[in-house]
């Protein structure tokens, strides 16, 4: 089971900071049963064994209503849950380090932080425009020089004979062109792989995915991205620029490159998990609003994904760093277009302007925008489901490097073959006069003055055949190419997410769904002679709308970013109707994409809301009990055991304090974390130690700044016997105000207030104050999981 863990794994490396257990691949690695015990009553023996779960959407029998009214011990699926993924600390830690240095900040010292976090937005914006206009140029230079060539042959051939030479440069160029992009994700940095979206909304869920925001992941995603494309695979250059925006805004928020080893002593506040998740939160949204030409769309994504620890600041300077994204994006495009100051490219994905009079509908067409919304939900369902079975076929045959890239290569072929096949074969031919603006026509066997129509969607970058499907004039294509197109698009595209090469989904999601949805007002249009269908590309944006949200199941953010994208409002309502109807209907067969892709990655992703039959549970049964707790005033070799222990990687420890000359049991006091001991032992902070010293230096925060992000192994700390024996007093750094919660605490509050303040641990007590319990990510995650879910998880890693 190990060895397929880690063939799952969205990085096949260990992470670099080498936290101790984190090569242990999933919870609780032992076989044996968990716990078993008696039931009060009589009664068979309840036993909870290592794949055992509690569905929470059966209905209660008759004997589980007899228990109800005892205490339950209910089972955990540890093994279920990977170990390397482990939760960010969003909660500030208030120690009394933490206290002195805020009480010491004047007023001023506070304005010049928060113009410091406007600063790092706005170099946020910029950085992630100029990625988002080296990515599109590159993408135009490269793909326009293959595409001519690859024109130039065929015309060539056409003539003379022996196209099958045309066939084997275009699958040839493409299979080359993939290969470089594929063995640099592969070999280099395999958590680039895909659009980065899953990861990032885990990220911005609170969960620290390994490598998923350095710098070198930054430059493989963008060399990748550019290769993907130009290679001509079904995928879109957008959805990477979600993730190019985060590890930007990751790097610039800290003031140095840990990668690089450089540190500009620039930002140095900002250097803790809740400041830096934030500026990601910014650079998500940047990303977006670079992608698609919607800074506000680029808000909403990033609220979805973190709204609970939103404020207003943090609104407006997420806002901001959008808008300063597209409109950089904007300006320099202007001057690659020799149309200096002319700010009509909003974004990397330009669909042109729908002018009111062309996209007018009436109260009639909403049901069928509604049918469309249906038929979007389940081609969506479908290539969900498609896609999740190849994913699981890769993890179980397709794991090692070189066969991804062989799989990358092969796609890359069969993607120029298919197309090249559908070409040839098609006698769409259409008049080519001034008001078409196809970049690449390719005449083949049409008459002097036409061009074939199944080469605008095929041979062509997918971002310029959505705008056609979108604009052109009706009678462009006939019912028989859009059909063909829109069969083998879709398996294409199936097929291509995954791979082990850098690219996104939107696109192809939206080419897809533009050309069935074109399709379908062609129908409409021989169904009935009513003039208001005679416009087929309103019919081709709302399949668009539908087939993206029935594959990845976004309805506000995305509903905003249509609108904005499009440059026309009109139709932000039937827009909003097709989203939710395809996330409805959806939803019902299975979840979204990256929902899934999450899913398989065994991450303790926390959904907005505890299960809806989960009041019936309580922290006691929650909770994560025997908890190792360490004294206020504890000996060193005690930590340094605790923290080497590699069967339970514990990173938070509640810190208690016996009363002296009382035989009552120890009480809480506080909550320290592994990160900080560590940085403890580091500095040699002994009790000892520092009464023998006359010039003690105080540890200061900006040590354990320093330390952060890659906190050092416990393995690396070197520490003598005769200092195993010294003492260190946790009083100055241990957070003395925990969030605690009593035993009998709903399932549902414990989860609300876990998820709403973002917490890494919730320590549970009794009456008396005493620990019991610990509540972790892990422990929430792992209700989550009803039978479906557990299925799935056990056949993907068995």
């Amino acid at each position: 089971m190990a060895n397929i863990t880690k063939k799952v794994s969205w990085s096949s490396r260990a992470d670099e900071s080498g936290a101790a257990g984190e090569g242990t691949p999933l919870l609780n690695g032992s076989d044996q049963p968990r716990l078993s015990r008696q039931p009060s009553e009589g009664g068979s023996i309840f036993q909870i064994g290592r794949l055992s779960t509690v569905d929470l959407e059966e209905e209660i029998t008759s004997d589980e209503d007899s228990l109800r009214g005892r205490p339950k011990e209910i089972p955990h699926n540890e093994k279920l849950l990977s170990l390397k993924y482990e939760s960010l600390d969003y909660d500030n830690i208030e120690n009394q380090l933490f206290l002195e240095e805020e009480r010491r900040m004047s007023y001023m010292g506070f304005r010049c932080l928060e113009i410091s976090r406007w600063v790092v937005c706005g170099l946020i914006g910029f950085l992630t425009g100029l990625i988002a206009c080296f990515i599109d140029i590159a993408v135009e230079e490269l793909a326009g020089f293959k595409y001519q060539v690859v024109k130039e042959n065929i015309e060539k051939f056409t003539e003379v004979g022996g196209l099958s030479i045309s066939l084997l440069l275009w699958a040839v160029l493409n299979s080359a062109i993939v290969m470089l992009g594929a063995i640099i994700v592969a070999f280099f940095e395999p958590i680039a792989a895909g659009s980065g979206i899953p990861q990032i909304k885990c990220y911005l869920n609170g969960i620290k995915i390994p490598r998923v925001v350095r710098l070198k992941t930054l430059m493989v995603k963008v060399f990748g991205v550019i290769c993907s494309v130009v290679g001509g695979l079904a995928v879109g250059k957008e959805g990477p620029m979600i993730h190019s925006g985060a590890v930007v805004a990751a790097g610039v928020s800290q003031g140095r490159s840990t990668s690089l080893k450089r540190d500009f002593k620039i930002f140095e506040y900002f250097r803790r998990d809740t400041e830096k998740r934030d500026f990601v939160s910014a650079g998500a949204a940047a990303g977006v609003s670079a992608a698609f030409g919607a800074p506000v769309g680029g808000v909403l994504f990033s609220l979805e994904e973190g709204a609970s620890f939103w404020n207003q600041m943090l609104t407006w300077r997420i806002f901001f760093a959008s808008m300063i994204s597209t409109f950089t994006l904007n300006f320099f495009l202007s001057i690659y277009h020799k149309k200096p100051g002319d700010l009509s490219n909003p974004g990397l994905i330009n669909f042109g302007r729908f002018q009111s009079d062309s996209v007018t509908y009436n109260l009639y067409e909403i049901p069928l925008f509604i049918a469309m919304g249906a038929i979007g939900g389940l081609l969506g369902a479908l290539f969900n489901v498609l896609n999740y079975w190849l994913t699981i076929f890769r993890i179980r045959y397709v794991h090692r490097p070189c066969l991804q890239v062989m799989e990358a290569m092969l796609v890359a072929a069969v993607t120029a073959t298919v197309s090249f096949t559908m070409i040839y074969f098609s006698d769409d031919c259409q008049p080519l006069d001034s008001e078409h603006t196809e970049e690449y026509p390719l005449q083949l066997f049409c008459a002097d003055g036409e061009y074939n129509s199944m080469a605008t969607a095929f041979f062509n970058t997918p971002e310029r055949s959505v705008r056609s499907l979108f604009h052109n004039q009706p009678g462009t294509y006939n019912p028989l190419t859009l059909g063909l197109f829109t069969l083998t698009y879709f398996f294409l595209a199936c097929w291509t997410y995954g791979l082990a090469v850098s690219a996104g989904v939107f696109i192809p999601s939206l080419l897809i769904g533009a050309a069935w949805g074109r399709l379908f007002g062609i129908l409409l249009a021989y169904i009935t002679p009513l003039p208001i269908w005679a416009d087929s590309g309103k019919y081709a944006l709302i399949g668009a709308a539908a087939q993206l949200g029935g594959i990845v199941r976004m309805t506000l953010s995305l509903t905003v970013i249509m609108v904005e994208a499009t440059g026309n409002v009109t139709y932000g309502f039937p827009i909003m109707l097709v989203l939710m109807t395809a996330k409805i209907v959806g939803d019902y067969f299975v979840e979204g994409l990256y929902d899934i892709h999450i899913k398989l990655q065994s991450v303790p992703f926390l959904h907005w809301e505890a299960p809806a039959t989960s009041h019936w549970l309580t922290a006691r049964e929650v909770m994560s009990s025997p908890v190792t707790c360490l004294n206020r005033i504890e000996k060193v070799g005690t930590i340094v055991d605790t923290l080497s222990n590699t069967s339970t990687n514990h990173n938070g420890f509640p810190v208690v304090v016996q009363i002296s000359g009382s035989d009552e049991p120890a009480k809480l006091c506080g909550l320290i974390l592994r990160s900080q001991l560590i940085v403890l032992l580091k500095h040699k902070v002994f009790v000892e130690l520092a009464r023998s010293r006359l010039t003690h230096r105080k540890l200061q925060l900006k040590d354990f700044r320093d330390a952060y992000p890659r906190f050092p192994p416990i393995q690396s700390i070197h520490v003598s016997q005769d200092e195993r024996e010294c003492m260190m007093d946790l009083t100055e750094f241990m957070n003395a105000t925990p969030y605690t919660v009593p035993q009998e605490t709903s399932l549902p509050r414990v989860f609300k207030l876990f998820r709403a303040l973002g917490l890494r641990h919730l320590v549970v007590v009794d009456d008396e104050n005493r620990v019991v319990g610990l509540v972790t990510r892990k422990d929430l995650a792992r209700y989550h999981l009803g039978k479906h879910g557990l299925e799935e998880l056990q056949l993907a890693q068995t």
